[in-house]
């Protein structure tokens, strides 16, 4: 564990632009430093360095904090390996000390799982590598597989020899705990008798990777040809190993992915291997299951481009074509290729030379749905039972790409591919996608009434607006663990005018209007009863009278990172303080150091030359803050009245309610309907009527 000391030292001592320098080239730009992003691939410069707050944004990606989530970004790496490579690079030594009772009790079980799975592979790959029957039974595997040294050692596989419980005993002498051991799935425990036995025996072992290149679980392909017997087995699920979230050979093709832009998707651990043999490193692998979504966010750090290798034969194909549809709904980009003469990027790789087998796979790549629309239309011939399964599985995938315009194209490509009316396939997708959104609309909470009757004010469901495009996504991935992945909503943005007020200003003294409370010297009973009571001035920070205008109005946040970073002020005023905002770049999550970065950064700022110049000078929002913490606040109490009464509307449109009920709702709309009448007068808009 790095002490709180050193963590302070180091982000005391890191110049962000010199270390962010280092990966793209940074332009002086008045107090900050710009440059082009190395997320996306942009023409036009919107990555920001701001060194006075010692963070970044990036305005194409959205992506933004400190240097430490910069790195941890742009490397792929936790927390703590982001500060261990700034403490190296400035020369900062580390010490980590001893954990307590508290946090040896508190640290992960993936740690010490973790830790024996490396041990695991290491004796492994010492079994290969370095025994008479690991050479003979698992390294002549792979070399009559054809695989040469340097991509053995490439992959670290190892051999688990037939034995029932040679490796087990071999870790419970290194030291290894017999529940740490089953909890890894490398050993299992007999119902018998109690005794541990091997789980991988006789089998030629693939060490699974996590981005970072830590070994988290195994696969293990069985060298009997009995049928009985499975080919594959893969560690079972573990708080180390989840199989929906692993991709084989990440750690190795994620710089490759990067540059290339590009992402070849196989199905096994020898067709990964095959490709890196032949020269081509940005592929991963499934490993034998179907994709899943967090596999798919996993390619999508790196590229929103994939090119799925299929096998060739047809059965393979109409498998694999069913996970397709993972990827378009994620937004990728998908291109396909299939090998001539059922085989598969292992076999074929060895048919050909590397440069002939990188060209295959790059010329020979086609658009997923063109090639969905031709396979399926050539199974199915003429017979019309086959070409309606054909077109309502072309409208299932058309239906799951996000962009409309994307979309658009998709339809019109492929209804002068299958020989089909345009309008009338733009009409079953927009069918398809109608039924999707009402399944996504049943399954969301329904209006809530209090027990008095009256309309709650949380959120309410509503229709989707015809054309209204919702992200398909669960971006958990992307996130800290802690804070919820969820879709951004306009209340969301009505939330940022809040935090940007109180991370931009929250420091500020602003004078705040008190009454007294004791008569004036001198005034008599009479005059102080006459006219409104006394008042006077004071001084308070601008977060004080932002929290304190919130509370008043019982305005409730309904983004978690709004809530958190309001929860961080309340405490520090709470205690006579108030937090900077360079500290919400230390220790929390990337949502939150996002949100901040979003905050704090502007893409636009009005030039000195106005007032230096032309003396043309304009009211900042620093000299109008009450008045923008006003519109702030009836912004938001506005869209939440407008929201009830879309939820009275609906509820007016139920079948079958009581005439008293309709009453009821008729008169909690008319009320509604002033106080929006109120609050937009309150922001100067006039209402015309109809």
């Amino acid at each position: 564990m790095i002490p709180k000391e050193t963590v302070e030292l180091i982000h005391q001592t890191a110049v962000i632009e010199d270390v962010i320098g280092d990966y793209v080239d940074l332009k002086k730009q008045g107090s900050s430093f710009r440059g082009m992003s190395p997320f996306t691939n942009e023409k036009t410069p919107s990555f920001y360095v701001v060194p006075s707050k010692g963070i970044f944004k990036c305005f194409s990606s959205g992506k933004g904090g400190s240097l430490a989530t910069f790195l941890m970004e742009q490397e792929k790496v936790s927390y703590p390996e982001a500060l261990k490579i700034l403490a190296r690079r400035y020369n900062i030594e580390i010490e980590e000390r001893e954990q307590t009772p508290e946090e040896i009790v508190a640290s992960t079980e993936r740690e010490s799982l973790g830790a024996i799975t490396s041990w695991a592979q290491k004796w492994l790959t010492d079994n290969l590598l370095n025994t008479d029957v690991g050479k003979a039974v698992g390294l002549s595997y792979f070399k009559k597989r054809g695989f040469r040294d340097e991509i053995i050692e490439k992959f670290q596989v190892g051999f688990s020899p037939e034995g029932w419980d040679l490796f087990t005993n071999a870790a419970l002498s290194a030291g290894y705990a017999e529940d740490r051991l089953v909890a890894t799935g490398l050993s299992s425990k007999s119902q018998k008798n109690g005794k541990l036995f091997d789980f991988f025996r006789g089998r030629v072992m693939f060490p699974i990777r996590d981005v970072t290149g830590r070994v988290i679980g195994f696969g293990g392909r069985t060298l009997k040809t009995e049928k009985k017997i499975a080919k594959y087995f893969n560690s079972p699920e573990s708080p180390l190993y989840d199989k929906s979230r692993a991709l084989y050979g990440i750690h190795l093709a994620k710089p490759l992915i990067s540059k290339e832009d590009m992402c070849f998707l196989v199905e096994g651990y020898t067709d990964v291997m095959a490709m890196h043999q032949s020269g081509v490193e940005n592929v991963v692998s499934s490993s034998g299951t179907a994709l899943t979504i967090p596999q798919t966010h996993l390619i999508r750090r790196f590229t929103k481009n994939v090119t799925v290798l299929f096998d060739g034969d047809r059965a393979g194909v109409t498998a694999a074509l069913r996970g397709i549809d993972i990827l378009l709904k994620e937004g990728m980009n998908v291109k396909v290729v299939t090998f001539p003469d059922g085989d598969d990027p292992d076999s074929y790789s060895k048919k050909v030379s590397s440069s002939e087998f990188q060209k295959f796979i790059k010329e020979d790549a086609r658009d997923f749905l063109a090639f969905k629309s031709d396979f399926l239309s050539e199974e199915a011939g003429e017979n019309p039972q086959k070409r309606s399964e054909l077109v309502h599985s072309i409208v299932e995938s058309i239906a799951c790409v996000p962009d409309a315009i994307q979309r658009s194209v998709y339809i019109q490509a492929t209804a002068a591919r299958i020989k089909l009316p345009e309008d009338l396939l733009q009409a079953e997708v927009a069918k398809e996608i109608q039924k999707r959104l009402l399944k996504a609309a049943k399954r969301s909470a329904q209006p809530r009434t209090t027990p008095s009757g009256s309309l709650s004010s949380g959120p309410a469901p509503s229709a989707p607006l015809p054309g209204t495009e919702y992200p398909t996504h669960d971006v958990s991935e992307d996130l800290a663990p802690g804070i919820p992945a969820r879709v951004r909503t306009k209340r969301d943005m009505l939330e940022d005018a809040i935090v940007k007020l109180l991370l931009e200003h929250g420091e500020v003294l602003v004078n705040v209007e008190i009454e007294s409370e004791q008569p004036e010297d001198g005034a008599t009973d009479a005059e102080n009863k006459v006219g409104s009571a006394p008042t006077s001035f004071t001084e308070v920070p601008f977060a004080e009278l932002l929290v304190h205008r919130i509370e008043t109005h019982n305005l409730e946040m309904e983004n978690e990172s709004t809530n958190y970073i309001l929860s961080r002020y309340k405490q520090s005023l709470d205690a006579g303080t108030l937090p900077s905002s360079q500290s919400f770049f230390t220790d929390t999550s990337p949502e939150i150091q996002s949100r901040a970065a979003n905050m704090l950064v502007n893409k636009y700022s009005l030039s000195d030359n106005w007032a230096n110049k032309h003396h043309i000078f304009s009211i900042l929002e620093e000299d109008v803050l009450e008045q923008a913490l006003s519109s702030a606040t009836t912004r938001l109490l506005l869209f939440d009245v407008q929201r009830n009464i879309d939820t009275v509307i609906t509820a007016l449109s139920l079948k079958g309610i009581s005439d008293a009920e309709v009453n009821r709702l008729l008169r909690e709309k008319i009320k509604l309907d002033r106080i929006v009448k109120d609050l937009n007068l309150a922001l100067g808009v006039v209402i015309l009527p109809k």
